[in-house]
């Protein structure tokens, strides 16, 4: 059992590559944070975890690690489509628990555990960690401050050189739409995320999602699948205020990928861009903006006050992940609830299923 100013005991399932490439690493920097235990149905990336950052527990099964009672925070990091079953099980053992975006692979799944977990009054986290990077905050706080106005027009386009054709064995499980783990359904769901959380989400949107790979290689050797899940989404509708959304994501972008939004207000203008859509090591977001008529855009520095992690020399992307955590040790320590949670995860289903409609579809 935690108490205010001991470190949160932390049980990890699954070790996979972001597992590695971002949990790991951040939970490893922050003192608010203990590993305590891992489990993998691949039993020796558990103990090479373990071995790597002092794990002291390797635990044998699922329900091993959740009924653990030195974990206090299960973190569910395995694929999709085992996500609502392991959720489940931290649930029923009473743990708080974080799972990975998507949260399941279905709205109704993801509504059954928002529910389950209420019921059993523990926390719970989603890995929707962009809302709160610093460039986010500060860009909310912009927003809220006036800078541009009265919002008329919100542009966004993300893309991303992988999930392509060619895609390393480490994606296979991309290829169906059943698993939820496109391109569209992990990185959309993100960047929808990150950028409605700043401009406030939409009442009603309309969409359209294709599939221009029917048919994928695997890289390492050769082998043909079929792929069923969307690789673009385009995206229009509108703010609460009035203000009109235009939005494409697509994936397999061969050159020039990255991520663009462009803020239009009655009172002035913002842009924000970042070179790459899963930023590495100074991959970092430019907020540029101007207040007035017929200016030009002026880099807007973020300010010190927006940095709150420890000095490290980790990708971007994973400071995100930083900040999530950060926001959830503070929610612990002070019985805030600002984290990003399974309600958002479930927001976030709606819209995106809203999208696939191909029709007008109000939001609540």
């Amino acid at each position: 059992m935690t108490t205010p100013h001991s470190p949160i005991r932390v049980g990890i399932i699954g070790v996979g590559n972001w597992a590695r490439h971002g949990h790991l690493r951040v939970l490893d920097l922050l003192p608010q944070f203990h590993l305590q235990a891992v489990y993998s149905e691949h039993r020796e990336r558990a103990e090479a975890a373990a071995g790597e950052y002092g794990i002291t527990q390797v635990a044998d099964s699922v329900d091993g690690l959740v009924n653990n009672p030195d974990v206090d925070l299960v973190l569910v990091l395995n694929t999709a489509p085992q996500h609502e079953k392991t959720v489940r099980a931290a649930i029923a053992a009473g743990k708080d628990v974080y799972c990975e975006w998507p949260l399941t692979t279905t709205t109704a799944d993801s509504e059954n555990l928002l529910r389950l977990a209420q019921e059993a009054g523990v926390r719970h986290i989603v890995g929707l960690q962009r809302r709160h990077a610093p460039h986010n905050r500060y860009l909310q706080d912009l927003l809220q401050q006036g800078y541009v106005g009265k919002v008329r027009s919100v542009r966004m386009h993300v893309s991303m050189n992988y999930f392509q054709a060619l895609r390393p064995n480490a994606l296979r499980w991309t290829a169906p739409e059943e698993n939820f783990s496109s391109v569209i359904a992990i990185y959309a769901g993100h960047f929808l995320d990150m950028l409605f959380t700043a401009t406030d989400w939409p009442t009603s949107v309309s969409g359209l999602m294709v599939n221009q790979f029917p048919r994928i290689t695997i890289k390492e050797t050769g082998e043909e699948l079929e792929s069923s899940a969307p690789d673009q989404l385009v995206l229009s509708g509108l703010l609460e205020g009035g203000g009109v959304i235009s939005i494409h994501i697509e994936g397999g972008k061969r050159n020039g990928s990255g991520v663009q939004i462009d803020i239009t207000g009655d009172q002035g203008d913002l842009k924000i861009t970042n070179r790459s859509a899963f930023g590495d090591v100074g991959d970092d977001y430019v907020i540029e903006g101007a207040h007035g008529d017929n200016l030009a855009l002026q880099v807007l520095p973020l300010p010190e006050c927006y940095q709150r992690l420890p000095a490290s020399s980790l990708p971007s992307a994973v400071l995100e992940l930083a900040e999530l955590y950060h926001v959830y040790a503070q929610d612990v320590a002070e019985g805030t609830h600002a984290a990003a949670t399974f309600k958002d995860a479930l927001r976030l289903h709606q819209l995106l299923d809203a999208a696939k409609s191909g029709v007008q579809s109000p939001l609540g």
